[in-house]
């Protein structure tokens, strides 16, 4: 089916492709408090037993639950928007569900792991399938010249998010409870402690249901219902789903160089994501970092990335998507390896480790929001525009298989007891990433993408 006979044709005013990208500004309080600087730290110390020997392992199990169920849905209900043409309402509902199961992470203390890992996996995972429905909007709001560029906006203001997210955190988060054992903690410091954590889940929650409502408010539902499913009931629609799906994965080879490039994706993703789920874990556990040390140093990182991904984006027009993410890959790999010898560059530069951490995060983190917003330029490249949703569901689909990958940092860390070793799994997921993509004929799939509308 045409895309003309699919989509409104209404022009795309300058408030809706603002909407578009202010999402990206309201779910980056979700990956920077809960996922990245905050929570993570305070699940391993507060909410796993301290004599437990599996603290990183039991946050990859939740990561891991949360990917699993993601990766069941997101095709299927990716499947299920392109044929009902209710796009927007899927974007609405798994945004709204990640906010309110973020309130109630509240409601997990101490020594509550399997209540903490239910919530993390629930919320993770509409997290996620909102991140997806989101990016199936971006065809509708760009066109192949300034795709790039808009991505781009929406990652900045992404990370600028993360920052006023992280800023209010900081007002409610004064209580610093000193290094070592939690038992040796005095109750009264470990009460504030954990009474402040589980009030800025609330207001985290909060802040990503308010802050998404230009989105909900400015973006157009662009989408038509396909013939025969203007009045179909869900069930209907997930059955008829399931079948386009199994028939969609039978046509892989019609959409060969799209999934060429979702297989090295997935492998290079998995370095970005072990980096976002651990990297709070790893500034706690072998720096010492404390709330207000990990608070500035996310600082750093989100104006680092925000700054990256604008300019990256303007990059990305000159060298293209393909280069801009290869250029972002070996990027990465040097910060990690830096990172692997932060102890020589330490002594080297005759820096304490933290302040050299910092400056690591800070040129490393530049090319964080570049790999992610030239990577969802791509597909919204490849995709087919009459099955847009749904190929955006796969690039959920494959984003997740990332995530069990990059989950492995956590087993890994146990099992060689060093984070530090484990940090060259990351640098090999974007080295094996870089080679894969290397091998995809983007341009040769653009093409081919557009013949299919024509």
């Amino acid at each position: 089916m045409k895309d003309a006979q699919r989509a409104s044709t209404q022009p795309v005013r300058k408030r809706e492709i603002f909407g578009w990208a202010f999402f990206d500004f309201a779910n980056s309080s979700y990956t920077t408090v809960v996922i990245t600087a905050v929570y993570s730290g305070f699940f391993t110390r507060w909410i796993v037993p301290e004599n437990s020997s599996l603290r990183d392992s039991w946050w990859s199990i939740a990561m891991i639950a949360s990917t699993v169920l993601a990766i069941a849905a997101s095709p299927l209900v990716g499947a299920i928007s392109d044929l009902s043409g209710r796009k927007k309402a899927w974007l609405v509902s798994s945004t709204v569900g990640c906010a309110l199961l973020t309130m109630t992470l509240a409601f997990a203390g101490p020594g509550d792991v399997f209540l903490a890992v239910l919530l993390l996996a629930l919320s993770n995972a509409c997290f996620m399938l909102s991140e997806s429905f989101c990016g199936s909007f971006l065809p509708d709001v760009a066109n192949e010249s300034n795709m790039g560029k808009i991505s781009g906006l929406g990652w900045g203001l992404g990370y600028f998010g993360g920052l006023a997210s992280l800023a209010m955190v900081l007002q409610l988060t004064t209580t610093q409870a000193p290094e070592g054992a939690v038992s040796a903690v005095a109750p009264e410091m470990a009460l504030a402690v954990v009474s402040e954590n589980q009030l800025a889940m609330v207001f985290t929650g909060l802040f990503f249901l308010v802050a998404s409502l230009p989105s909900f408010f400015f973006l157009k539902n662009r989408a038509k219902p396909a013939p025969g499913f203007e009045k179909a009931s869900l069930g209907t629609l997930a059955l008829a789903g399931l079948r386009r799906l199994a028939g969609t994965v039978r046509e892989a080879r019609e959409h060969k160089v799209l999934f060429q490039f979702l297989i090295a994706f997935m492998f290079y993703m998995a370095g970005v994501d072990a980096i976002i789920k651990f990297v709070g874990i790893y500034a706690t556990s072998e720096l010492g970092f404390v709330t207000s040390d990990l608070v500035k140093m996310f600082l750093v990182l989100q104006l680092s990335a925000a700054a990256g991904a604008v300019g990256f984006g303007l990059l990305e027009s000159k060298l293209g998507a393909k280069a801009t993410v290869m250029l972002t890959l070996f990027w990465w790999m040097g910060g990690i390896l830096a990172i692997f010898f932060l102890d020589a560059l330490a002594e080297a530069t005759g820096l304490d480790r933290k302040t050299m951490f910092l400056i690591l995060a800070l040129i490393a983190g530049s090319g964080l929001g570049s790999v992610q917003s030239s990577s969802r330029t791509v597909v919204g490249l490849l995709a087919p525009k009459a099955r847009v949703a749904e190929m955006f569901g796969f690039w959920g689909l494959f984003g997740r298989a990332a995530a069990l990958l990059g989950t492995s940092f956590g087993f890994a860390s146990d099992a060689l007891d060093s984070r530090r070793f484990a940090l060259l799994l990351v640098c090999g997921f974007f080295a094996l990433g870089a080679a894969l993509l290397w091998r995809v004929p983007v341009e040769e799939g653009i093409r081919e993408a557009r013949l299919r509308e024509s």
